[in-house]
């Protein structure tokens, strides 16, 4: 397999070399770095105006929605250039907004949706959260009871919403809601794109254990939203939404092993710093981790592949959920044993998401950031689809095995 870049890709890279080395201040040593909460925050809102000034998001988006018409390619070579100069590759709800609801819009939208949300994504005049699960359902989400109703020329909308990514930033949700309550649970369901800066419209953050609250309930009371505001066909949303967690789970596949790649290596100089390479089962679980890394990263490079083909990511993307979710778990676990009894006298900052790695550019002997990234790594088997809803898509739908039988109904 040749995984060596074109020559396009070269004159990309040294491009975003050029915009880094005019944009980031004198000294800069890493998103990661910044002592500060409120700070690092502050840098990162700015950060991402500047990527968006500079052209560097939605960049494999068609021209004509304000994207650069460039491949997935070059969004593996910006990250890999962001990821080394220590700054994020977007906003805080961008893996939403972005990857999760611009794409679905592509493949799913009308061409006036596109046209009106797709610049907006862009410029973060729009946010997005997501509105799938509910607390009746999570790893079966067709049993949502969020409902949505016609009234003229606008959809109704009443229900609840849980686990809410950045809820509290956004200022739209798209929902999946029931608009025929009559129908098949998978069949009588629609993809609704709601405003959420109205009355209908109630978000609760949640405080976790750790004192962050990027999670929210959300509550809608007769909150409206245009007729229009349907992606894909009315009571066909099961489909756009499986297309938009394949998006979820498969747009960062050849991005995603770049921070992972970043993180085990301040693993490896923690160990190296604190002498743990010289017992040799540290050794061999660092050598683990960095076989799982490579074939991580060989994973997203067929992603990647399948993608400059044409393919947009299918069911197979739960191979890549599954994988790194438990890798996470499994090299979060080795940093802390690392680190011993220190562990758990926390210095530093931990990150400012409670998902995936830590910033870029993090020191490799924070301890708060070590212990906040093994916290969240322990979501990382659930959300996004658990790992038995991974194995349940990978042996059904990839291998085609027989579906699980129905649990018993009945008491006793």
């Amino acid at each position: 397999m040749d995984i060596s870049y074109p020559p396009e890709a070269g004159a990309f890279r040294a491009q975003v070399c050029r915009v880094l080395a005019e944009e980031l201040p004198p000294g800069w040593s890493g998103l990661g770095a910044i002592p500060g909460r409120d700070e690092a925050l502050a840098f990162s809102e700015s950060w991402r105006a500047t990527l968006y000034r500079r052209g560097l998001l939605g960049l494999n988006w068609p021209v004509e929605y304000g994207g650069q018409g460039l491949s997935h390619l070059h969004q593996v070579v910006l990250v890999e250039e962001l990821m080394r100069a220590g700054v994020p590759a977007g906003g805080l709800n961008d893996m939403v907004s972005i990857k999760m609801m611009g794409n679905t819009l592509l493949r799913w939208g009308t061409e006036e949706q596109r046209r009106y949300f797709l610049p907006r994504i862009l410029s973060n005049a729009h946010i997005w959260c997501q509105g799938f699960s509910e607390p009746e359902a999570g790893s079966d989400l067709a049993a949502l009871r969020t409902r949505a109703v016609r009234g003229g020329d606008e959809w109704i909308v009443n229900g609840q919403k849980i686990w809410t990514s950045q809820a509290h930033r956004a200022n739209w949700i798209f929902v999946l809601a029931r608009t025929d309550p009559d129908a098949p649970k998978h069949r009588g369901i629609s993809f609704l794109l709601v405003p959420m800066d109205q009355p209908g419209v109630e978000v609760r953050p949640i405080t976790m254990m750790n004192g962050d609250d990027d999670f929210c309930e959300v509550f809608f009371d007769d909150a409206r939203t245009p007729a229009g505001h349907v992606v894909g066909p009315v009571n066909g949303g099961w489909h756009v939404a499986k297309s938009l967690l394949g998006f979820e789970r498969g747009e960062e596949a050849a991005t995603m092993p770049i921070a992972f790649r970043a993180e085990l290596d301040r693993l490896i100089t923690l160990a190296r710093a604190r002498g743990a390479v010289d017992d040799p089962m540290i050794r061999q679980r660092l050598a683990d981790c960095h076989c799982r890394v490579e074939s991580m990263r060989h994973l997203g490079y067929r992603v990647l592949t399948d993608y400059l083909k044409g393919n947009p990511p299918g069911p197979e993307s739960s191979v890549l959920k599954l994988f790194w979710s438990e890798y996470h778990q499994d090299v979060t676990t080795l940093a802390m044993d690392i680190l011993g009894p220190s562990g758990q006298v926390l210095e530093g900052r931990g990150p400012l998401r409670s998902m995936r790695t830590d910033d870029p550019g993090a020191p490799f002997d924070s301890t708060a950031s070590w212990a906040a990234t093994y916290l969240n790594a322990r979501a990382g088997t659930i959300y996004a689809g658990s790992s038995e809803v991974q194995r349940n898509i990978i042996a059904e739908t990839v291998l085609g095995l027989p579906r699980e039988p129905p649990a018993p109904t009945g008491t006793g």
